[in-house]
């Protein structure tokens, strides 16, 4: 399920959020769907449990899981949606990249390939 690069600048708690939150928003992960356990997680990931915890930790403070206690972390019923809305308020960060990179002397057309060829990638999200 999760692929960790331990040599990656990005901590592995930040790896195994972002991991998850793409599942989530691919629609491999549902809400209601559980998360693996920390315990079963860190050993199938040769990682600290605390690593796990924390990973889960950050998650839950975004509103992509929930805990439930003596019952483990589950997808959150609206994950999608807070996923969805915290992606669409970066786009300001893109207005200002795309500035950059017009300063810099990267064409409309070069920066509209680009933008093409990521949607251009078969997931279905034209």
């Amino acid at each position: 399920m999760f692929q960790i690069d331990p040599l990656s600048r990005i901590p592995i708690y930040e790896q195994i959020a972002e991991q998850t939150e793409k599942l989530i928003l691919l629609g491999l992960l549902l809400p209601g769907d559980p998360m693996p356990s920390v315990r079963s997680l860190s050993v199938e990931l040769g990682t600290n449990p605390n690593t796990i915890q924390k990973a889960y930790s950050e998650l839950d403070s975004r509103g992509t899981i929930c805990s439930v206690p003596g019952k483990g972390c589950f997808i959150s019923k609206d994950a999608k949606a807070v996923l969805e809305k915290r992606a669409k308020q970066r786009l300001g960060q893109l207005y200002t990249l795309c500035e950059s990179l017009k300063l810099a002397g990267v064409t409309m057309e070069e920066m509209t390939d680009t933008v093409r060829q990521v949607f251009g990638k078969g997931d279905g999200n034209t």
